[in-house]
Order: structure tokens, then sequence, then C-alpha cells
């Protein structure tokens, strides 16, 4: 057995095709594989979605070009009962789900991680901007930012095993942007040079959640009414699918100053709406933690945090307490108030540029 075979997830994009570039050129054993997750026959085509099958044909025509074998991956079983129940089962819970997170917790780094063993890989790797490194500080191998700030993927890589981490490659940790990544796809004459990023949410290529849970969970919206937070009644909202924390267009109510979503309660079928200023909150807590340093968290901790991929960082103390039921629970306290935290979202809490762990947003 070759002591550098790697097994790479190629999701068709230019990411994950000069990962298998640079690999290659390594001098890594590379064998390309393309999990197929997700077929909706109702939705068309669309150029960036992952799970296409047209995504599936990119991939295996890079690896032919560039001489290493690829495999295409069954696991739309996984996918299903991982990352679209979990989809499906978080909005009949009125919470904002991530499905990226969860198909790199239980996909990628789980199911894919168990056919690299088959395959006795050494190592696997994705096309995210992410570094692992062992640190002498913490004495094991950490998840670190990218070099490129703008598109470092650290937030969605939170929830890796730690024991997979020194089994990890992120071909792509020491660039600074993607042009130098499309540079040198041209290079190569990969006809995935110009292709456009991959889709937020793969299995809703029209972004059209609501026809989605309509039509995959049978959910059927119901009118109920829009309040503020006294109980005034606004208006009527068309069911509460069709809204998350933080929204303020298509709210269909008038009032003298804007309003914001700032909760929906499933047991009373309402939508509480307020102003600007009410959406800003300085504590949250969160459920099932991962957590990648082995360090003292018997005390509270300052912290740097992130409520959304797209939110900056916020300093904040970080106390880790347990459940009724003895389970670990993270209570955040931000130093300055954060804008629109969203149940079901993920935090991630951050040591300089090293990922302490994360978690599931439960309560504000």
């Amino acid at each position: 057995m070759k002591k550098n075979r790697v097994l790479l997830g190629m999701s068709g994009g230019v990411d994950s095709s000069v990962s298998a570039v640079l690999l290659k050129e390594a001098g890594y054993d590379v064998i390309g594989a393309t999990m197929k997750l997700w077929e909706d026959k109702k939705c068309p085509e669309i150029e960036g979605a992952c799970c296409s099958f047209s995504a599936t044909y990119d991939a295996k025509r890079v690896c032919d070009k560039i001489k290493i074998p690829h495999y295409t991956l069954n696991c739309e079983e996984e996918f299903q009962t991982h990352v679209i129940n979990n989809f499906i089962n978080c909005y009949q819970n009125c919470k904002t789900p991530n499905p990226c997170i969860e198909c790199n917790k239980h996909l990628k780094f789980g199911a894919f991680y168990q056919k690299a063993l088959e395959l006795e890989c050494n190592y696997i790797a994705t096309g995210h901007y992410a570094k692992v490194e062992f640190m002498e500080k913490y004495q094991s191998y950490v998840l670190k930012k990218s070099n490129a700030q703008n598109k470092d993927q650290t937030y969605f890589l939170y929830s890796i095993p730690k024991e997979v981490l020194p089994k990890m490659l992120f071909p792509l940790e020491n660039f600074n942007s993607k042009e130098e990544i499309r540079k040198i796809a041209k290079e190569h004459e990969l006809k995935v040079a110009q292709k456009k990023d991959s889709q937020e949410v793969c299995f809703i290529p029209d972004n059209n959640y609501a026809r989605f849970l309509q039509e995959e969970a049978k959910i059927k919206p119901k009118e109920g009414n829009i309040i503020l937070t006294d109980g005034t009644i606004l208006g009527k909202h068309k069911g509460l699918i069709y809204y998350t924390v933080g929204q303020r267009k298509g709210l269909g109510i008038a009032y003298p100053e804007p309003l914001y979503v700032l909760k929906l309660d499933k047991e009373k079928n309402e939508v509480i709406v307020g102003t600007q200023e009410e959406l800003y909150q300085k504590e949250l807590c969160a459920n099932e933690l991962n957590f990648l340093l082995d360090i003292d968290l018997s005390k509270p901790i300052e912290v740097m945090a992130k409520i959304r991929y797209r939110a900056p960082e916020a300093k904040a103390i970080l106390t880790i307490e347990k459940d009724s039921n003895q389970k670990q629970i993270a209570k955040l306290t931000f130093e300055e108030p954060q804008r629109a935290i969203t149940p079901g979202q993920s935090v991630v809490f951050y040591i300089e540029d090293v990922v302490l762990g994360g978690g599931k947003i439960i309560t504000t």
C-alpha cells in the first residue's frame, strides 16, 4: 500500500479540480471521488449545483485529463437521512438550518472518510479554503483559517471529528484568492476554469424552499398572526416556513418604521416582528457541540465567534454548562450585541486563527 494515497472529494468545480492537480504535482497517489447525493427531477440542471449529473461528468473529465482514477459514490441514503431530513425537521420546528455543515459532518468527513479507509487511503482531501497543521502550543493538529480571508470556509468545517484532522489535506490552504485558482486551471487547460461557484443549497436548485418543503415533506403552510412584541396584531402571515429571523422583505404589513422578524412561535403559529434595534442581542446558547482543541473549558474563556458564515467575528465570553440531560451547552455572551442571532444556525468559536469548536444555536 502506498503511504501517500489520498481520496479527494470532487464536486466538478474549479476548487476541487485544481486541488487534484496540486496533489498530483506534490507527488500524492490521488483518487478522485464524487458523491451522488440527490436528484430532483422536478428541477432542471443548474450550473454550479454540486449534486448534479453535470458535476459528476465535469469531475470525471478533469480526472481523465490529469490521468487519475475517478469513482462515483452513491451516498443518497446518508444524504437523505442526515441532511434533507434535518433540513425539513428544522423548518418544522421554526429553525433555520445550514445543510452544508450537516453534509460536511455526516458525508464528507463521515461516509467519505469511511470510504477512504476501505480504499486504503492515508488521507482525504477537499477543495475547501482552510488549513490543518500541527501546533506545538496545543500538541495536536488544528484547523486554522485560510490565507484567503474572504474565502475562508472554516465556519463550515468545525464539525470535523478531531481524530480525522491528522488525515485531512486542504491543497488550497496557501492561496490568497479565487483568481489564483482559476489561473492554475487555465494553465492546465481545465474546462471548469470559469465555472461558477456551487449553489448555496444544492438540493434546491431553484432556491424555492417553500416549494421543496411542501412537495418533499408535505408541509401545508397555515396562516397566522404577525404581531409586535407587546402582542399587537399587525396582519397575517402565509405560513411559518416563509420566514426567518432578520427578514424584512415580504412581510406585507404597514408600519411607521421598518420591521424585522424577531422570532417564530410554533405553538401559537405567530411571527413576532420588531424594530432593527430589537433585532440585536448579546447572548445565545448552543448545543450539539464539537471541540477541536483539548483545552480547559471548566472556566469561562474569551473567544472570537461567528454566528453565520458572512457575519464578522465578534469578541465573546464562552461558558460551558450542562443541560437537564447532563449534555454540554455553550453559553456565549458577546461584548457587543449581535444582529439576528438565529436558532438552527451554527456558531463557531475561534482562538486567534484556530478553530476551537462550535455548535447549533438553540436560544437567544
